[in-house]
């Protein structure tokens, strides 16, 4: 008896925990991750942005309207891509690198949009703008990793920042 008790009791916390938990997942983020990979295999610079899929789903409701639904319709998901490459953009000194759209498709518990430009020749220096979701909540906070030519380098977009510049080449 005493087995059957501990094995009941365990389950009972485990099923208590997996409850606690799921509120806190559901709570927004407000950060999103995008990695800017130098990627000499394809010659171009690869960008993904990731966002946490609950915080897209309340962005695309403030930014599109209430119908707008991010989990089930194509629809809403290119639009809100869109509206990422919109306000993503990076600079080789003033020359503004042509960044295309590549795709999206929710993973799990994220939301992810792709984009690519052709790797530019004598690129030293690497000036981003982030906004995505700044303007739907001034908490957002966007980190950008730049990977592929060696150490990786990082740029944080919270509070007034709208661009940012990093040396990638010393």
């Amino acid at each position: 008896m005493p087995l059957q008790f501990l094995r009941a009791f365990g389950l009972l916390i485990l099923i208590t925990a997996g409850a606690v938990s799921v509120p806190a997942v559901a709570h927004q983020q407000k950060a999103a991750i995008t990695k800017v990979l130098f990627n000499p295999r394809t010659g171009n610079i690869e960008v993904m942005h990731r966002f946490y899929l609950h915080d897209a789903e309340h962005a695309v409701r403030e930014i599109f309207g209430k119908n707008a639904d991010i989990i089930d319709s194509t629809e809403t998901q290119s639009i809100f891509a869109d509206y990422v490459g919109e306000r993503f953009a990076l600079k080789n000194g003033e020359a503004e690198l042509p960044l295309s759209p590549v795709g999206f498709e929710i993973e799990r518990a994220f939301f992810w949009v792709y984009q690519e430009t052709p790797i530019a020749d004598g690129i030293s220096d690497l000036t981003i703008k982030h906004n995505a979701l700044r303007d739907v909540w001034p908490e957002q906070t966007n980190m950008v990793n730049i990977e592929g030519l060696g150490e990786v380098k990082t740029a944080t977009f919270n509070g007034p920042v709208e661009l940012k510049t990093v040396t990638i080449k010393e």
